[in-house]
């Protein structure tokens, strides 16, 4: 189980990340902008340097769902591939089953 304040600080990036992903975006627009003049495009790029660090996505770290893990981690399933393991052998995930030969 991961602690508790980790999981808690990359809830509130991915929070922050939602709520100014509009803005980030329209500033990156303007700066990637060719045709804008270069002051406008300067003055984007020192509100962009300005926002916080925690609201760009690529701080987000993917951490399972059920245990905070943040290594070995499905995409698809959301989770690490222990917790996976411990739900399938429980039978709480459809369609995974132990495999024996």
């Amino acid at each position: 189980m991961a602690k508790k304040s980790s999981i808690e600080k990359n809830n509130r990036r991915r929070e922050l990340a939602d709520r100014l992903a509009a803005k980030r975006e329209a500033l990156k627009a303007v700066i990637m902008d060719q045709e804008a003049p270069i002051e406008e495009r300067f003055r984007a790029q020192l509100r962009l340097s300005g926002m916080p660090r925690n609201s760009s996505k690529t701080r987000i770290r993917n951490r399972c769902e059920v245990t905070g893990r943040p290594r070995a981690f499905y995409r698809k399933l959301k989770m690490s591939r222990i917790a996976l393991r411990e739900l399938g052998n429980q039978g709480q995930i459809p369609g995974i089953v132990k495999s024996s030969w």
